[in-house]
């Protein structure tokens, strides 16, 4: 079954998911980033820029399929996408269709009252799935 937690209070949604990332490729995961194209966009940049001198290798969907392949950091904005990712991040607003191919599901959020709205409803969506997703508050961990 699919692992799914949820990041709440996420200062940005495009800086954490590039620290998420970068964690997560040093680990040797190879994940898919699901996300509307004016974030895509935001993070495409920051994967070249977050590290002075070097970028994370990723790939955006529409790359040639040699460079998808290969890339442990994929960029889509739909779902219908071939991907051997086993990790899933999503930026979006609903639970993306084929979450549960997914070996794990991470739900990135802010404090922005829409976004906490939506995560709600993804919440519920899990849940009633039966799927109990965990909790990260990244506040309280600043704290």
């Amino acid at each position: 079954m699919t692992e799914v937690a949820f990041h709440f209070n996420a200062p940005d949604k495009v800086g954490y998911a590039c620290r998420l990332l970068r964690k997560a490729h040093a680990q040797g995961a190879r994940l898919l980033v699901f996300a509307e194209e004016g974030d895509l966009a935001a993070l495409d940049n920051a994967l070249w820029t977050l590290v002075v001198g070097g970028f994370l290798p990723h790939a955006k969907a529409g790359d040639p399929p040699h460079v998808w392949a290969r890339s442990p950091i994929q960029l889509t904005g739909r779902m219908t996408v071939d991907s051997t990712a086993s990790v899933l991040v999503n930026l979006q607003q609903d639970v993306p269709d084929g979450f549960d191919r997914f070996a794990r599901v991470i739900e990135v959020v802010t404090g922005a009252d829409d976004d906490r709205r939506w995560a709600r409803e993804r919440w519920k969506f899990y849940k009633s799935n039966g799927i109990e997703p965990l909790r990260h508050d990244l506040q309280a961990a600043r704290a």
